[in-house]
């Protein structure tokens, strides 16, 4: 059974770094494409970052020059670095791995930015 599950969520105040870590487990096959998303209470879910098979990464306006995505040495792991954490980066982070066109998403994890 294919499981994602998202780790590293938590508390930090502004200006603060936080690595969010994605794995995939249940699975022979190597994930096509990566991508990391966040939502807020009433909002839609938004892309943060996305890693296709290449080694190109795409970046939401909010996020770049501040947050990196990027594989693990594990197959099927994701990683998230987020520096210089802003107070609007408040949101639940979602995971996404796609696998011969098919979605798996986690459940999500917490990042809570105080002043």
């Amino acid at each position: 059974q294919v499981q994602l599950m998202e780790f590293g969520g938590g508390l930090v105040r502004a200006g603060e770094s936080l690595t969010l870590s994605c794995a995939l487990t249940g699975s022979a096959l190597t994930a096509d494409g990566m991508g990391w998303y966040r939502q807020t209470p009433g909002k839609q879910r938004e892309l943060v970052a996305g890693l296709g098979d290449g080694l190109s990464a795409d970046y939401a306006d909010h996020a770049k020059g501040r947050f990196t995505i990027y594989r693990g040495n594990v197959r099927n792991t994701v990683f998230l670095r987020m520096n210089s954490l802003k107070v609007e980066d408040t949101a639940k982070y979602y995971c996404k791995q796609q696998i011969r066109s098919r979605d798996y998403w986690g459940q999500g994890t917490q990042v809570t930015v105080s002043v």
